[in-house]
Parts: structure tokens; sequence; C-alpha cells
């Protein structure tokens, strides 16, 4: 290793001797800079940068340690061996305390030990500046990282802490050293608040990396507390015995936090903050293991709110989430600790009691329920009498899984809601009998349209002045293998629950489409083919789309059909069904609000839909009786009607004193089985040939 060597002394003969004494050594030579006063030591120092100064401390501009404690401010970084005389020992001792790197006596001069020490130096300060250099780049990247580090000797005293532990645990590194671990380090269980041993007392004591329980909670200095997540690991010297231990922590507080809520978030409803499905159905399998061990029942309320669209309707979907909120807590104000009130979606809540003493007693809470629901709730100014449909399923006897005690509970629910809303029902053995009639038709629903096995008849529309036909209502059928034609009440309320009515639906109006265009190529005047659409169907994405692609696939003429669509499901969002009856009529198609009269706030709204026509419900015609009075109902929607310059259809014209009252009242149109039951296509082609008879009966 080749050397720099500045040498200082005004002795020239101490000067030569150093001067052979370095350059002859192979095959590394030392290259030497020689100065005889501290003045231009200095200026040489500052010139170039030697690799070790070899220094007599007795010169010309400066004598003894004054000499040497000039040098060593002028080069810090650089090792520095003094020369000392006879006598000077005490001298180069001082030199050494005060940062000299060795010393040798003038009578050294001619030893090769002489040049063996100073190239010892040399490489000892390299590593020494190594080191630092390494040492720098550790504390630079311990104090980079977001974890804490803390280092402790084997006593457990802090010796060393990075910028991350200063300010997680709220201790300086200076103020920290020299203190018990436990100390700068307070920890708690986060689930009891009991002290917790710190890792490091483990790892000292068992040579082994430990770990803290998650949660561990850390009492800072200032008596905060933030939840931490560590471990600690045994540190060894160079002869792999322990001399410490470092830990290294994080703080998990904001992270644990949003752990927390996410694991909240995944089993509750955002809404009413209730368990949701997930959660539901969890309890519920807890619930039911529990009854098993104890041979005790468990009960399953499934509830749905009556009419909860006309809410929304009426204070909108935001004040609407008002009342679910509210019904959520009354719910809750009814059951105990144990129970659990889940929202199930949508206006559906379903109410589990773990442990029961017997049928009765579900029974007197879901009374407790209605009755709670019943009371007067105001949300925007609005009050509302809130009811509810309960179906009610018991464990063991209506099943003993989770899913089925639901089914049960729904299909009974379903009863109470069909018979008279605002009660409860028991699932019982008619229940399930119905229930599993539901089940076969939904299976044979799904086939049937493959199999071709849906026709549509065609019920005549008539004037009622001069019985000629004006239109045609599509009415589906139902052809079912060994049980004979269906009518729709029978399998139409299963197609709209199962979603089945959009397939089915679409094809009733192509179809429709196809026989009005097939009656429109044979030459036979058919003025309007009429089709129902479902509610389903109606809030559809693609409900304007598919309607024109049935009119373009078929070539059939829009002015030629008309849609048929109750009132109610109009008003279940008022601006969105006037926005789809615009599109509607933009393409030439007539609209027939059907069932009229049945719903709510119709007169209020007939002016923001632009309607053709209007169908008087059958209930209303089926009431006039020659004993029923003057049908005052019937009367004030045809006078309204056509004050509003809108045609009207009676609907359900059974009898001869129906068709002579609506006469007389100005109703123009009807339909109904005096004057026509559905027709298949044919008969309705013949119908239009020959025309209609004078009804008599």
């Amino acid at each position: 290793m080749r050397g720099h060597v500045l040498i200082v002394t005004a002795d020239a003969e101490m000067s030569r001797s150093l001067f052979a004494l370095l350059t002859n050594p192979r095959p590394d030579p030392f290259s030497i800079v020689s100065v005889g006063c501290l003045s231009d030591a200095i200026d040489s120092l500052r010139a170039a940068i030697p690799d070790i100064v070899v220094a007599d401390l007795h010169l010309p501009d400066s004598d003894g340690m004054a000499t040497f404690d000039r040098l060593f401010a002028a080069a810090p970084r650089i090792p520095i061996v003094v020369v000392c005389g006879e006598g000077e020992e005490d001298l180069a001792d001082r030199a050494v305390q005060n940062g000299a790197q060795g010393f040798f006596s003038r009578r050294d001069f001619e030893s090769l030990v002489t040049v063996q020490m100073l190239r010892n130096v040399i490489k000892r300060k390299a590593v020494e500046a190594a080191m630092f250099v390494e040492k720098a780049r550790a504390e630079i990247m311990l104090n980079s990282i977001s974890d804490a580090v803390i280092g402790t000797d084997l006593a457990a005293n802090v010796e060393y802490m990075n910028a991350a532990a200063e300010s997680i645990t709220g201790w300086l590194r200076e103020e920290a050293q020299g203190h018990p671990i436990d100390e700068v380090m307070r920890i708690l269980d986060g689930g009891t608040r009991g002290s917790v041993r710190n890792p490091v007392d483990l790892v000292l004591q068992d040579d082994k990396p430990m770990g803290l329980v998650a949660g561990t909670i850390l009492v800072r200095r200032d008596g905060l507390e933030v939840t931490i997540e560590d471990s600690a690991s045994p540190i060894h010297g160079h002869n792999d015995e322990l001399c410490g231990a470092v830990l290294v922590f994080h703080d998990v507080t904001v992270a644990r936090a949003m752990s927390m809520k996410m694991a909240h978030l995944a089993q509750h409803d955002y809404l009413t903050d209730l368990p949701n499905r997930s959660l539901l159905n969890d309890r519920l399998l807890q619930a039911i293991e529990s009854a098993k061990r104890h041979a005790g029942e468990v009960a399953v309320f499934f509830l749905d709110l009556d009419r909860f669209k006309e809410v929304n309707d009426s204070i909108g979907h935001a004040g609407g989430d008002l009342v679910l909120q509210l019904v959520a807590k009354r719910l809750q104000g009814c059951v105990g600790r144990t129970d659990t009130v889940s929202r199930h979606g949508g206006d559906e809540f379903v109410v589990l009691l773990s442990e029961i003493e017997g049928p009765a007693e579900a029974g007197i809470l879901a009374e407790r329920m209605l009755q709670e629901l019943r009371r007067p709730l105001v949300v925007k100014d609005r009050t509302f009498q809130i009811t509810a449909s309960i179906g009610i399923s018991v464990y063991p006897d209506d099943g003993e899984k989770p899913d089925v005690l639901l089914h049960c509970a729904d299909a009974a629910m379903y009863q109470a809601k069909v018979n008279h809303r605002n009660t409860y029902r028991f699932y019982s053995r008619e229940i399930m009998a119905r229930d599993i009639e539901r089940k076969r038709i939904s299976d044979a629903l799904e086939l049937a349209l493959d199999r071709d096995e849906f026709l549509v008849l065609y019920q005549p529309k008539v004037n009622l002045f001069d019985c000629t036909m004006v239109g045609v209502e599509a009415l589906l059928r139902w052809n079912r293998p060994g049980l004979g034609m269906q009518l729709p009440g029978l399998f139409i309320p299963v197609a709209e629950e199962t979603g089945l009515i959009l397939p089915i639906g679409h094809w009733v109006l192509r179809e429709a489409c196809a026989q009005g265009k097939r009656w429109a190529v044979e030459g036979l005047k058919v003025a309007t083919v009429a089709v129902n659409i479902s509610a389903l169907e109606f809030r559809q994405k693609n409900f304007v789309a598919d309607i024109r692609t049935a009119l373009e696939e078929s070539a059939f003429d829009p002015e030629a059909l008309q849609l048929e669509i109750t009132e109610s499901i109009l008003m279940n969002d008022v601006e969105e069904s006037s926005r789809i009856l615009y599109e509607i009529k933009e393409m030439g198609i007539r609209v027939a609000v059907d069932d009229f009269g049945i719903g709510y706030s119709s007169l209020s709204y007939l002016n923001k839909f632009p309607i053709d026509i209007i169908k008087i419900d059958q209930s209303f015609v089926r009431c006039l009786t020659p004993s029923s009075g003057d049908g005052i109902i019937v009367t004030a929607i045809i006078a309204m009607a056509n004050s509003l310059k809108i045609a009207v259809i009676a609907e359900g014209i059974e009898t001869k004193f129906q068709l002579d009252f609506l006469r007389r009242r100005g109703c123009l149109e009807g339909q109904g089985f005096l004057l026509s039951v559905p027709l298949l296509p044919e008969h309705i082609s013949k119908l239009v040939v020959s025309g209609f008879a004078q009804p008599h009966s």
C-alpha cells in the first residue's frame, strides 16, 4: 500500500533519516512531502491531503502541545504521529490523549518498525473511515424508514433510537439512552388493558426472536396511546455472544382503525348500520348450534314494509332512507341484547330471536313490532303510519338450516302480505303447500318458452254504440302440459317474482306485433293491438330499445301498437315514468293507463303523462248493478276523461245493465265477456269479416 506522508520538522537530519527510511521499502515506498514549520504544514494540508502526518512538536513558529493542537485543528480526520525526544514521553502521551494516533522517539528513525507502525496507522484510519461511512449510511437509512428501531444492551437499557422511535415514543435519543426499555416503551394489552412484558426481556432471556400480540398498545411519554405491531431480535458480538437486542415496531393505529371499519362495513348495512345478510347468517348458525345443545327453539322473522314505494314517491329516496333508519331503530327497541335485527335489503328486515319459550313468544313480539311501527312517524314535515307484513319460522319445526328458515319465513311473509298486510303469519303446512306449488310453477315456467307452451289470445275492444271492433288486447295463456290452459293469475305473479316476466313479456310483445302485421298483410282492419307491460319490463334500461326492435323485426306500424301500463307502475317514479312515456310517444305508439282508479294521487299527475287512453278497472264496472246506485266513481272517471280529451275504455263488461249504464254516461269503448271472450288470431280474422252481433243478455 503506497502512502502519502507529510513530515513536519525543522531538524534536517531527522527529515533526511525519515525520508531515507520511508522511501526505501519495497514494493510500495511512501511518497514524502517535508516542511520545516507549522505555517508551511498548514498550507500543505490545505493544498493536498496526506494519508498521515509525522510531526516534530518543536518548530520555529510553534512549540509543544500548541503545535499538535493547531495541526489537529487543521486536519482532524488525518492521523497524526508525533516525534518525541528523550524525556518527552509525557508530552507524547498528552498528544495521544488529545487525538494523536501514536508516537515514536528520535532513536527509531532507522527502524523498520517505524515503517510498519505508519502503515498500520494508515490502515486503521482507513478502516475507521470506512466504518464511519457505514455507520453514517446506516444512521441515514434507519432515520429514513417509517419503522421505529430501538437497540438495547444486555441489561435491556436503551442504547440507540432512530427518528421514528423518537416520534412514536415521545422520547429523544439522548434522553432515553441508559433508561430501561420498559420505561421508554410502556405497553398494554389492547383487550384487557393489562401490562404486557416487553419482548426485549424475552429475547434477552431466551436468545431468540419474539413478537407482540396484534393490538398491543404503546403508551407514549405524553400519555397518548397508539396501537403498534413489532418484533424483537437478539444481537450477537463477533464471538457470537449475546450482547443486546433490537426492537423494530410501527404505529398501526390508523391502519387498524381502517381495518376494523372495513370489517364492520363488510358485516353491516351501510344505511342502518344493522347486521347484513352475512353477519345474520353467522349469528343464525350460532343460535341453531346453541339450540341443538340445549333442546331450545329459535325464531326467524321476515318483515317487509307495506307500500313503501308510496313513501319514496311522496318524499323521495333520501326521505325514504330516513324512514328506513327510523324503522330500524324501532325494531331494535323491540328485541333483547341477544337478538339480532338485520336489514335484508330494500325495505326488508330479518329479526332473529336466538332463544324462545315457544311460538307464542314469537307471536307476542310480532304484535309488539307491528304496534311500534304503526306509531306516527314524521319525516320532512310529513307524517306517516308505517305498517308491515311479517312471516315467522321456528327452529326446529320448520327447518334446521339458516337458508331453510329464512325461506320459510319469507314464504309466510308473502302470505301475510297477500291476505291482509299489517299482520303476521307463522309458516304452516298450507303455506308450505303453496310454496311448493310456486316452486313447481317457477320450474315449469323456465322451460315453457323453449317448449312453445305459451300462446296469445286477443280480446276485442268494441265501440259500445255501433258494436264495431276498434282493436284487440293481447292476453297471455299457458298451455301447461297435463294441466291444460292456465290463466295469467295463476302464473304471472310467480313470473314477476322470479324475473321470468322479462323474457315472457318480450315474447308477448314480439308475438303481438308479428300478428298485427299478419292481419295488415291479409287486409284485415284491426285498428290497434294492445300489450300489457309489467313493472319489471317498464323499469328495464333497454325497455324502449326492445320495443323498437320488436317493431323493426315485425315491420308493424307503431301507430297501431298500444301499450297498457298500470297507474301504480307510473306512480313509482313520476319523473322517470314521464321520460319513458315521451320516448314511446315519439315513436307514434299509443299509451293507455290500465286498472285506472285503484291507485293513488292519479288525478294530480294525469297532466304530467302523455296519456291517450284510460281504462276503467273492472272492479268498478262489476259493481254496476241495478241495486248498486248510480255508479258515482265510474261516472266521475268518464266525465274527467272526456273533459281532458282522453279516450276511456271500460273493462270487464259482463251484463246488459253495465253496457247500458256505460252508454248513458258517454263511455265510447269497452271490452268484456258480454262483448267477446279472448279469441285465437284466426277467430279474430273471421270476426273482422263478419262483424259483431248486438249484445242482448
